[in-house]
């Protein structure tokens, strides 16, 4: 069985770096800390003409239907940008969540699936049993539970409260509003399930992006190591510091296998899955956590300072940490799997 991606899919992640290299650079995220809504049209619009927004929504609404396999990569790219807009979580939650959806709603599936791969529409989606909504500021479609209820609400109905975050980054909102028949489009029983998918699917997004995150701390620690010098040469050749870089590295070559293996489950729909998105958050979470420690310490007094870039991207690991479930949370999970008694665990079986 070959385990390897695609060229495809290998293609798409390079073309999407190389943007986001060029297009959002630390500097471009500072400028938008100075905007309204911390967000940018353009910069949505631009991300539209590259296809991403297609590449969720199933074929019978202008899309093409890919897995999360297929998107993982993409999403990795995403944190080692610290990309600010909600592309995550329109592509990766919102529209599976939407397309899930019974036939009874086929109308609002049409609708707003064709506006997404029009590149028109951003989504918000609340986490299960979180007060704070990511982006509803912005927001074209909010996705909200009551309960296990699913509620689908267009800005006009709801009333926000900002809430600050540690990563001037990320706009965090509380939501206010009234359930109602004409918002439910999933009732308690239906929801339980959708919202079981979607807080994995959260779960995976964030853990790719703390895996792109961790990678791009270790890039410019690197960098930054290189180019200060210490009696006469580049710190970054004392045997302590490349250990510092060398211990995060590791952590993120083996949180890649949990990653992947992760994001096929969710597509496969395998009995695991749980347990192994919660492996994945939990392995990105700590290379990500090792890579914001280590780079902090690599760069000396000045990983501290506001002017380093290096706080963009660490301030965005802290945040995604908590984010989809914390660490107890997934730890709960996997022993739960590990302590079932039907459970067949071994090299045969576990890996």
């Amino acid at each position: 069985m070959d385990f390897s991606f695609t060229s495809d899919q290998l293609l798409f992640q390079d073309n999407l770096r190389g943007f986001l290299i060029n297009e959002v650079p630390p500097e471009r995220l500072r400028e938008l800390w100075q905007r309204p809504n911390g967000r940018c049209d353009r910069l949505w619009g631009q991300l539209s003409e590259l296809g991403l927004h297609l590449l969720t929504v199933p074929e019978q609404y202008g899309g093409m239907g890919l897995q999360m396999v297929d998107v993982v990569l993409l999403a990795q790219e995403c944190g080692y940008a610290a990309l600010a807009e909600p592309w995550v979580d329109t592509a990766l939650i919102g529209v599976p969540l939407l397309a899930a959806l019974d036939e009874r709603h086929e109308a609002l599936k049409q609708d707003w699936l064709t506006r997404i791969a029009e590149g028109c529409t951003r989504l918000a989606v609340a986490q299960p049993g979180h007060p704070l909504v990511s982006d509803a500021h912005v927001a074209d479609l909010l996705l909200l539970a009551h309960g296990d209820e699913v509620h689908a609400l267009e800005p006009t109905a709801v009333r926000l409260t900002r809430s600050e975050s540690v990563d001037p980054s990320r706009q965090l909102f509380q939501v206010h509003w009234t359930p109602s028949a004409a918002t439910c489009v999933a009732d308690a029983a239906q929801g339980r399930q959708l919202w079981a998918a979607t807080f994995n699917r959260g779960a995976l997004g964030a853990a790719a992006q703390l895996l792109g995150l961790a990678r791009r701390m270790v890039d410019l620690a690197v960098d930054y190591t290189f180019e200060r010098k210490q009696f006469g040469q580049s710190v970054g050749s004392f045997q302590a510091v490349k250990h510092l870089m060398a211990n995060v590295a590791v952590q993120i070559e083996f949180a890649k296998g949990p990653l992947f293996r992760a994001a096929w489950a969710v597509d496969q729909q395998t009995a695991g899955r749980d347990a192994q998105v919660s492996h994945a958050k939990l392995a990105t979470a700590e290379a990500a956590l090792l890579a914001a420690k280590n780079a902090i310490q690599a760069h000396g007094a000045m990983g501290y300072t506001w002017e380093v870039d290096l706080q963009l991207f660490m301030k965005r690991a802290w945040a995604l940490d908590k984010a989809w479930g914390d660490r107890c949370l997934h730890k709960t999970r996997v022993r739960q799997m590990l302590f079932d008694s039907q459970e067949l665990l071994g090299a045969g079986q576990t890996f």
